[in-house]
């Protein structure tokens, strides 16, 4: 029977391949000129559907966390706690490497994500001139419609746009929520102390 605790280097590379994709992506939308290569992209703003209007392709920039939420103690706070995530990430699918598949599945995602949308916000001020290093803006193109919902007078037709980082993140938590009782044991113990505590 194979063995379902392959190892943590596959799933360093598939957060590696995420995040690829997830630039690519963005890159695709905001466009780029670099070493005589161009490419126009999208304005800010465009839109145009990818599977009738249930899924459209929106440009738009997003300054503060995922799905538009802002943050208002500092972009550069922000920015620098996205770095100590990815770091935390990183040392903890390691520690993670005898766990199930599907644990570090969901790790890789969330470390992708992260690592995807911190690019944009560490380094696409400066790449496209328009902001200091750590101060950049995460481009968001998904649009999914949703039935109109009113809340606190608020009238909402969509989700929130969102890019492939961001649904790297909310998927891998999702899992990670699902599979928690495949945790390795000590690692399980300290996690079910800490709700314990918390209770």
């Amino acid at each position: 029977m194979k063995d379902p605790r392959p190892g943590s280097q596959r799933f360093f590379l598939l957060a590696a391949v995420l995040v690829v994709l997830d630039q690519v992506t963005k890159v695709a939308v905001k466009g780029f000129s670099f070493a005589g290569m161009s490419w126009e992209g999208m304005y800010l703003g465009e839109s145009f559907p990818l599977l009738g209007d249930v899924v459209r392709c929106t440009f738009v920039e997003n300054p503060g966390m995922a799905f538009g939420i802002s943050f208002g103690a500092g972009k550069i706070i922000l920015t620098l706690a996205t770095f100590a995530i990815v770091g935390f990430l990183i040392w903890y699918l390691r520690r993670l490497a005898t766990a199930h598949w599907s644990v570090q599945t969901a790790v890789a995602l969330v470390l992708g994500g992260a690592v995807g949308n911190l690019i944009d916000r560490a380094f696409y001020g400066v790449f496209y001139g328009e902001e200091a290093l750590f101060y950049g803006k995460v481009v968001d193109f998904i649009q999914v419609d949703i039935p109109d919902i009113t809340w606190f007078g608020e009238t909402y037709t969509h989700f929130p746009v969102f890019n492939v980082a961001d649904a790297c993140v909310s998927v891998g938590i999702v899992l990670l929520i699902l599979t928690s009782r495949k945790l390795p044991h000590d690692v399980r113990e300290r996690h079910d102390e800490a709700e314990r505590t918390a209770e």
